[in-house]
């Protein structure tokens, strides 16, 4: 079949973390490969997309890169509906990115309104790995997999945006698992249809 009419699947993804962790970063060498030194805020949330193929599957990736200021939390709850995965970043440098993560992980979950926000789908990213050839490093790998697997075996990957360490890869997992749970939601909203319909059948089947 003509790669142009193949079905594209659209998959909504949420960068989260603390100002400053690299999120911006991180999908810019991604979808651009390119990183800039130059340290600019995001204001609000702004996304970039990219067409990649899972399987036998064309994905385009809508990645929301949001901002991490206090100030702009209350605008989450819009950016937050309908997305298929949310990738939470800190920098292994500075562990108070680290230990934000609950808060996060919990305000995403309390915002975006999901149908079953214990099997929603999560992706941590460490990054920032290159520094100082990793001597300034404050959090260990062992403590973030330890977090991951007391959040329900969330996958972990260690990054770098500046050299583009592993950024790739952690990337195709975040479409293979938001691939993954949007085919999960089908299922759960064709269940509900089916049922509504089932009970419009009965219902319009009354002979009274």
């Amino acid at each position: 079949m003509d790669v142009s009419q193949r079905k594209r699947t659209l998959l909504k993804v949420i960068v989260l973390g603390d100002s400053g962790v690299g999120k911006t970063s991180l999908m810019n060498q991604y979808v651009y490969r390119k990183f800039s030194l130059q340290y600019k805020a995001t204001i609000g949330a702004d996304f970039v997309t990219k067409e990649i193929q899972v399987d036998d599957k064309l994905v385009t990736l809508q990645i929301w890169d949001t901002a991490g200021q206090e100030r702009f939390h209350s605008l989450g709850a819009a950016f937050y509906r309908g997305a298929d995965c949310c990738v939470l970043v800190y920098d292994v440098n500075i562990h108070k990115t680290f230990d934000t993560l609950n808060n996060w992980h919990d305000e995403f979950l309390k915002q975006g309104d999901m149908n079953d926000p214990e099997a929603f789908p999560f992706v941590l990213l460490g990054n920032k790995v290159d520094v100082d050839g990793g001597n300034s490093r404050r959090v260990t790998e062992k403590k973030a997999r330890d977090w991951c697997a007391s959040r329900g075996n969330i996958p972990y990957f260690e990054t770098s945006a500046k050299e583009g360490y592993n950024v790739e890869e952690a990337f195709l997992c975040v479409a293979k698992i938001a691939l993954e749970n949007e085919h999960q939601q089908d299922i759960y909203f064709r269940g509900i249809s089916d049922a509504v319909s089932e009970a419009e059948q009965q219902r319009s089947g009354c002979a009274c």
